[in-house]
Parts: structure tokens; C-alpha cells; sequence
């Protein structure tokens, strides 16, 4: 949780007492003069810098190894299938002595999965191509189940056929941007393979660090530092350096706030490689990067989630009854812990952003409305980042339009509150 989030977190549980006498029909009392206090606080962070809300974006494996191959960066060769056939007829120009087969699913743990076809594991090892296409055909428009998915799994609509190398060692790359070091940083273990925050806790003389001069860019003798801090020795130490500069390389180019692989390994044939990698985006370049925004995987998503993000909205369901209709992500969390710890439970997590326009809101009443475990709907609106007048007007066109039938409970706050007040 940001440093905004948390102060939000804090300063609601000061200001706020909520009342659910009537099950999931509340009224919010609000202690003004601390309201305004929170209010000018966050004004002062927003005129500042707008904030609006974004969507992750979301990359397949074989997206996020294709950016690396088309920039240098050493990875497995590969093939995409969207069919037994076509995942077969892969298999066969690969022609490797060992071929992995991956289904392409966003959440982790797909070695461990279960198909609804039967077919346990999401991760296959063979040397027979003709098991591929076996094993494609009980992948491919099937659910895959893993402890990251909900229960009915996900439908597998492509799968990775790749060659299969053997890891001679396993270590440990990172690039993230660290706000204390004020730009990049290079972390990295000799000890890979493996969850680093355990390294970090059991064995913290293992994890290494390189601060990079954002202007400057990464030097030789970091990268080679960085190389002989991992374990690479000979050759490999000037390989394994060649990759991390490629890869900051890549980091800087795609405006990524983090590139992790892990493992970055060698093989017994003598190569640097980097076997899996996962790779965060800076969503405030999405006017710069659209190539690799188009790429966004949102089938995965709830399709309530996707209808959402057409009206930049940002939408997550919960299981609760009681939707929230609140502006600024901290906010957000902030209206959501309160319900839950005066015996609510919300029904989402909506976030308007700044700069809302008055369909959006109409939008969102939409959205709410339509699911069915909804029994009331609580708007908590601070008007320093958006005017109040434009949500009042979007929520009295919202309950005329849709007919409203559950209870409603708006608090504005800010803004042009005597405007509001003539708003029917």
C-alpha cells in the first residue's frame, strides 16, 4: 500500500463512523472539519499530478520473451499454437532433443494445474513431437485449474512449444526502479530458481545491487561486476554481462518499472539464458508504448472487469453486497476496510479517477446495478480531484434512467456543494 493509500487507511479510521443497523442500508456520518483536513491534504498531492486510473497490463509468457528475443536478450527458441495441429506441426521445426509445452494462462503455478479434460500439469517435457499434438489437444479450450485461479480455472487458448534446455546453474536478475535510490537498481543473487525474498531473509550477503545514473546509463564495469557477483566465471562472466546490459537496455526502451528473470541460468553447453522472466510496464507511457498495450491479454479477465476499462474505469469484483462508488484507488481502499469493519462487506472496488465525465458515471451506475448480489450502493466522493456537480448529475440521470430499486447512500464532499444542491 502507497504512502497515500496508508495515510487514506489511517486517516478514514479517525474520521469516519459507519452505522449498518439496517443490514446492508447504512448512513455514513462524516466529521466535517476533519473531512476538509483530509480534503486539502490531497489536494495539495493532486495539483501536483493528476492521477488516473489504470488497468495492469497483462502479457502472456510468449509476449513477454518475444520483447526480449526482438531486443537481443537470449531465450528459449519458440513457437506459438492456437491448435493440436498447428502446436505438432511446431514441434517438429523446433526439432530439439527435448521440447517443453506450456499453456498460456496468466496466473502462476501451472506445472501443479489440473485441466478440466483430465490432463493434470500446464507443463509438459518431452522428446516426442507427436506427444505434443497429444497433449495440446487436451490443453487447448480447456480449463486449467491452479491455486491462482478460481476453482472453474481458466480456458487455455494458446499454448508455448519451446525448446527444452538443460540449467547447469540457476541464478537470480532483476531491474526495478527504487524510489530510494531515485532511478534504476540492478539486484541480483547467485542463488536463483528460487523465491529471492527467502534469499533476501536466510541469506541477505547473497543479494547484490547496482544503483544505475538513469542519465548515464549502466557501465561496463557494473555489468561485468554484477556478472562476476552472480557466479559467472571466464566466457560466461562476458556473456552474462552482454545480457544485463541488454536487458537494462530493454527496461529502459519498453518503460518498464521492473524486468526480473529468474532464473538467468547457464547451460551445460556453455550459454547465458534467461529461462523465465516477468516484466511490469509504467502504465503513464501507454501513449508511447501502444505496440505493447495492443498486446494486452484480457481474456482472463471478468468480463464485467473488461466493460469497465472501456470507460476507464477501474473495476473489481468482491463478494460482498454493499457497492463502491469512490474516486482515488486509496479512497477506494480506504471506503472498502471501513464497511468491512462495521460488519459490511463490499461488493467492489470501483474507482472513478480524476477527470471523470458525466457518461462515466452513468457507466458505472450501469455496472453496478447489473450484478445481482448488490443490495446497496454507497458513493464516497472527495471533489478536490473531480467535480461533484458532474457526479451528482450522473448519478440523478443513473436512477431516473435505470430505475434504481436499491437503497442509496451519496456523500460529496468539496467542490461546487450550492450547484449540487439544486441537482435533482
Amino acid at each position: 500500500m502507497g504512502t497515500i493509500s496508508v495515510y487514506l487507511h489511517i486517516l478514514t479510521h479517525l474520521i469516519f463512523t459507519t452505522a449498518f443497523e439496517d443490514g446492508p442500508v447504512g448512513i455514513l456520518y462524516f466529521i466535517n472539519e476533519e473531512v476538509k483536513l483530509m480534503s486539502a491534504a490531497i489536494s495539495a498531492i493532486h495539483r501536483a499530478v493528476q492521477l488516473t486510473s489504470r488497468r495492469w497490463l497483462n502479457l502472456q509468457e510468449y509476449q513477454s520473451k518475444k520483447l526480449m528475443s526482438d531486443n537481443g536478450v537470449r531465450v528459449q527458441r519458440f513457437f506459438v499454437a492456437d491448435t493440436a495441429n498447428e502446436a505438432l506441426e511446431a514441434a517438429k521445426r523446433l526439432n530439439a532433443k527435448e521440447i517443453v509445452l506450456k499453456a498460456q494462462i496468466l496466473a502462476g503455478g501451472r506445472g501443479k494445474g489440473v485441466f478440466n479434460s483430465g490432463l493434470k500439469g500446464g507443463v509438459h517435457l518431452t522428446k516426442d513431437p507427436n506427444v505434443v499434438g497429444q497433449l495440446a489437444k487436451q490443453m487447448i479450450g480447456y480449463n486449467l485449474a491452479t491455486k491462482q485461479t478460481p476453482k472453474e480455472g481458466v480456458k487455455v487458448n494458446k499454448v508455448m512449444v519451446a525448446e527444452a534446455l538443460d540449467i547447469s546453474r540457476e541464478t537470480y536478475l532483476a531491474i526495478l526502479m527504487d524510489r530510494s535510490c531515485n532511478g534504476p537498481v540492478l539486484v541480483g543473487s547467485p542463488q536463483g530458481g528460487v523465491d529471492i525474498e527467502e534469499v533476501a531473509a536466510s541469506n541477505p550477503e547473497l543479494i547484490f545491487k547496482e544503483q544505475i545514473d538513469i542519465f548515464e546509463g549502466i557501465k561496463d564495469s557494473q555489468a561485468q561486476r554484477m556478472a562476476e557477483n552472480l557466479g559467472f566465471v571466464g566466457p560466461l562472466k562476458s556473456q552474462a554481462a552482454d545480457q544485463i546490459t541488454k536487458l537494462y537496455n530493454l527496461f529502459l526502451k519498453i518503460d518498464a518499472t521492473q524486468v526480473e528473470v529468474n532464473p538467468f541460468g547457464e547451460t551445460p553447453e556453455g550459454q547465458v539464458v534467461c529461462f523465465d522472466a516477468k516484466i511490469n510496464f509504467d502504465d503513464n507511457a501507454e501513449f508511447r508504448q501502444k505496440d505493447i498495450f495492443a498486446m494486452d491479454d484480457k481474456s482472463e479477465n471478468e468480463p464485467i472487469e473488461n466493460e469497465a476499462a472501456k470507460y476507464d474505469l477501474k473495476y473489481i469484483g468482491l463478494d460482498g453486497n454493499i457497492a463502491c462508488f469512490v474516486n482515488g484507488a486509496g479512497l477506494a481502499m480506504a471506503t472498502c476496510d471501513i464497511i468491512f469493519l462495521n460488519g459490511g462487506k463490499p461488493a467492489n472496488f470501483l474507482d472513478l479517477g480524476g477527470g471523470v465525465k458525466e457518461a462515466q458515471v452513468y457507466q458505472a451506475f450501469k455496472l453496478l446495478t447489473a450484478d445481482p448480489k448488490v443490495e446497496a450502493i454507497l458513493v464516497n466522493i472527495f471533489g478536490g480531484i473531480v467535480n461533484c456537480a458532474i457526479i451528482a448529475n450522473g448519478i440523478t440521470k443513473a436512477c431516473r434512467e435505470l430505475e434504481l430499486k436499491v437503497p442509496l447512500v451519496v456523500r460529496l464532499e468539496a467542490g461546487p456543494q450550492r450547484e449540487i444542491n439544486f441537482i435533482t
